[in-house]
């Protein structure tokens, strides 16, 4: 792929997101921005959330990671499915009651000011971290088989391309992201539906051919019910899984906000339900192809990279058709740049209205504000993304993948308390008790093979998290003093 093919490509997507942003933009204010009005379609919604929930690290390393456990990532995907159920039947019914445009407010009309503000904190952290790394990880693909043979400073890539995401993002706020999302889940898909038809037809494989033979292979194991000590095992993924949903989206600014934009309850449901439908069969796929993948290699005696999520992007850029390489460069981008700007919009929305007390502010004081804490978290994610260039470690890049579960555990604590107890706390005390889980939560997984006879934590260490959290809040808990039913 010539380089100025791909400067081609990648110039005219922009200018497209660009256009999209500036017609949706028309006429927008600070609730635009925040709210979209609350007049986006469901099924745009739903359709737009798919390339926003799967990540560049989605779109490379589950496909990538077929060869090391075969189809076992969908016993998360089932967990995901169960935890998008109880998002639509037991959060979206409270946060459209409340009419909330941050999610976190919920904890200070259930707690007090203390509880609210560390919900917030906890949320900006995640996000941030978590969404600088993805854009990193894609970022870092790019420059390796594109930007590199330019001689264009990693610095300068990944720079350019935040600059891009906040003009199109800066003034329609999630307005514009709902239909952009949309656009870029289109390719998103396509890339990988172009990718599997491709291989298929090159290893001479019918639809009934390819089921077969991905069945007889060895990367066809699903389920892992043999080892309770594994991280593999079927119920620490599944229920993993399931809360790392309910945590992940339903407890995140970032993604609730876009479900939120819905004209009502009943809307947002069905966005939600049929988006958990279909996430389901877009990861499928992205298993197929994962398997067909690894088959291509062995048939056509390629050697498997020393990283698994190498395998993908080279051999589109190098085995495969230019159709293929062209998709592949576009589902890059979307599964990343989809991530970023969303997670833009939420870090922006939370800060404002958590942290700088829109509700009472004018507009013109509003937008002004809103613009500079939009700037400032692409900045911040601009020198997130240059330290973990500089310290250059795949061991600090994991460690910061599974971050999450202890940072979203004091959310799922603080929600769970909040939800299914009546019980009033001590709020000064919360910012203690959701730092302190964490840590006990980590320490609890340094030593749980020696603890606990051999047994591993995986991402089921959210619960953990979460479990502690609670308890520690029932600890500094005002037994005496109920709530009434928000």
């Amino acid at each position: 792929m010539s380089p100025v093919l791909v400067a081609s490509i990648i110039a005219v997507y922009f200018a497209i997101l660009i256009a999209i942003s500036i017609v949706t933009s028309k006429g927008a204010d600070s609730t635009t921005f925040f709210t979209a009005n609350r007049q986006s379609p469901w099924y745009l919604v739903a359709f737009g959330m798919i390339g926003s929930s799967l990540s560049g690290v989605t779109f490379i390393s589950v496909p990538g990671n077929v060869g090391k456990i075969g189809f076992g990532y969908f016993q998360v995907v089932l967990g995901y499915l169960l935890g998008y159920w109880l998002i639509i039947g037991i959060l979206m019914p409270l946060y459209y009651r409340l009419n909330l445009v941050s999610i976190y407010t919920y904890l200070e009309k259930r707690f007090n000011f203390w509880s609210y503000k560390t919900g917030a904190a906890f949320f900006l952290v995640s996000r941030t971290l978590g969404s600088a790394l993805r854009l990193y990880l894609a970022a870092t693909v790019l420059q390796l088989f594109l930007f590199d043979a330019w001689g264009v400073p990693f610095f300068i890539t990944v720079a350019t391309t935040l600059i891009l995401i906040w003009v199109y993002t800066f003034k329609g706020g999630v307005k514009t992201i709902v239909y952009t999302d949309s656009f870029q889940t289109i390719f998103l898909v396509s890339a990988v539906c172009i990718t599997v038809w491709q291989i298929s037809d090159e290893l001479g494989l019918s639809f009934s051919g390819l089921i077969d033979v991905i069945k007889d292979s060895q990367y066809s194991k699903m389920f892992y019910f043999d080892d309770v000590n594994s991280p593999m095992f079927f119920w620490k993924q599944f229920l993993g899984g399931a809360f790392i949903t309910v945590t992940m989206t339903g407890m995140d600014q970032e993604i609730m906000q876009k479900n939120l934009t819905c004209k009502n309850l009943g809307e947002a449901q069905k966005n939600m339900f049929w988006f958990s439908i279909t996430l389901v069969v877009i990861n499928l796929l992205f298993l197929t192809l994962g398997a067909l993948l690894y088959l291509y290699s062995t048939q056509n005696n390629i050697p498997i990279p020393a990283s698994t999520d190498e395998l993908f992007p080279s051999l589109a850029f190098s085995k495969f058709s230019l159709l293929v390489g062209i998709f592949f460069l576009l589902g890059i981008i979307a599964s990343s740049y989809a991530s970023a700007d969303s997670a833009l919009a939420g870090l922006t929305t939370s800060f404002c209205i958590d942290f700088l007390n829109f509700k009472d502010k004018p507009e013109s004081v509003k937008q002004r504000q809103k613009f500079f804490v939009h700037l400032g978290f692409s900045l911040l994610f601009l020198v997130i993304i240059v330290i973990f260039r500089e310290v250059n470690e795949r061991s600090v890049i994991d460690a910061v993948l599974n971050v999450a579960g202890y940072t979203y555990g004091p959310l799922l604590g603080l929600f769970t308390f909040g939800l299914f107890t009546k019980f009033q706390v001590k709020d000064r005390l919360v910012p203690i008790v959701c730092v302190l889980s964490p840590v006990l939560s980590y320490i609890i997984s340094l030593n749980s093979e020696a603890w606990f006879g051999g047994y591993r934590f995986g991402i089921e260490i959210l619960i953990l998290n979460g479990m502690i959290t609670f308890l520690g809040l029932l600890l500094v808990s005002k037994r005496g003093e109920r709530v009434q039913a928000i």
